[in-house]
């Protein structure tokens, strides 16, 4: 039955961006679908992809790759952008005819497409504002609010790759038409254990304040073992964070994180906001002792495998990394059981869970499609 149902989808239109996560779970994803032969057209907004982003695309052979350097709607005055960005969005359906919009944000779930559209609301301003500044954005965000909630309402189905995420979503913008979630991925033979070094490990945007990184480079230097940090300094408005007492390793391509991760014995992640958390993930297949945030996302995700933390406690930061650190047989049973739990994430998994819904929502929404 579920054979059947992959045959009636046979080309996906994808949005997705070139500044966080949401571009490597674009390629996984489409990576994935590619043995269900469903070709995904891609269309990348934000900046233009790099050229290790354009290596990456290129290398998986059902992609189709359209680029832009429209605006995302949480960037600052983005509205003209995400208008002219929606034009573009129809004339590609128009182009490549495809039997589903994926969308990966929100606004142009209000676009009125041929084919149906499903949303994947990987994050939001509104549920980083609470988690981060515990209190909702200043009124600037209004129209940001109102765009958001006119696409969940009008698209035909919205899931979300944590339940605690389609429940943020639900709490900040209304009821919409949502299904189960539908969890990230990561392919096990990209990142895989090497020979365990003393060290700790944090990655991310490490000018976005809901990764936490700077309560863990606060108390870098009083851990016996050094701390390195990867990932991007500057926003994309141009501002720059920098943090003492933490070794910064720049940003990373794909295959040196991965090598990094696999010599950590310990990958910190004390974060405020994280609605999936790709690294965490990428870090417990190589095998790393995951220390998180106890954040109801990351709890759903790792269950009682990794050690917790509240995410501005510092103490119970340090005293977390120095009992790892201190009992390896701790550090070790973690690092087991956390890899355990991460190899239920497959890439296989998350593509036929995408291909059920598509299928669903191609045979049950009433709209006119392509002849």
């Amino acid at each position: 039955m579920i054979q059947k149902l992959y045959n009636n989808v046979h080309r996906i239109l994808m949005t997705t961006d070139t500044i966080g996560g949401v571009w490597t779970y674009s390629l996984e994803l489409a990576r994935a679908l590619e043995p269900l032969n469903i070709e995904v057209v891609l269309a990348s907004m934000g900046t233009l992809p790099d050229n290790e982003q354009k290596l990456q695309a290129s290398k998986i052979s059902n992609i189709s790759l359209f680029e832009s350097t429209y605006k995302l709607e949480w960037m600052e005055d983005p509205w003209l952008d995400v208008f002219e960005a929606g034009e573009w969005l129809k004339d590609l359906e128009v182009l490549t005819q495809p039997d589903l919009i994926h969308l990966n944000e929100y606004s142009h779930g209000a676009l009125d497409f041929q084919a149906p559209t499903l949303i994947v609301g990987h994050s939001c301003v509104y549920s980083w504002y609470s988690a981060v500044k515990h209190h909702e954005p200043h009124m600037a965000w209004n129209r940001y609010k109102q765009e958001v909630s006119k696409g969940l309402k009008k698209a035909d189905l919205v899931t979300a790759p944590t339940e605690a995420m389609l429940s943020e979503l639900k709490q900040h913008y209304g009821n919409f038409n949502s299904g189960h979630a539908i969890y990230n991925s990561r392919s096990v033979n990209e990142f895989l254990p090497k020979r365990k070094e003393p060290f700790i490990l944090s990655a991310g945007r490490l000018w976005d304040e809901a990764k936490n990184i700077s309560n863990l480079a606060y108390i870098a230097p009083k851990l016996k073992w050094p701390v390195y940090v990867a990932g991007e300094k500057e926003d994309p408005d141009g501002r720059f964070i920098d943090f003492q007492g933490a070794n910064w390793l720049g940003r990373l391509s794909g295959r040196e994180i991965a090598k990094w991760m696999g010599h950590a014995s310990i990958f910190a992640l004390p974060a405020k906001y994280e609605p999936f958390g790709l690294s965490p993930l990428e870090a417990a297949l190589c095998g790393c002792a995951l220390v998180l945030g106890d954040i109801p996302s990351l709890r759903e995700v790792w269950e009682d495998t990794a050690c917790f933390v509240p995410p501005e406690d510092y103490q119970t930061l340090f005293d977390a990394l120095t009992e790892l650190i201190d009992y390896p047989a701790l550090r070790m049973e973690i690092a087991k059981k956390v890899r355990k739990r991460a190899l239920y994430f497959t890439p296989k998994r998350m593509a036929e869970n995408y291909s059920s819904v598509y299928n669903q929502l191609v045979s049950h929404t009433k709209k006119v499609f392509w002849n």
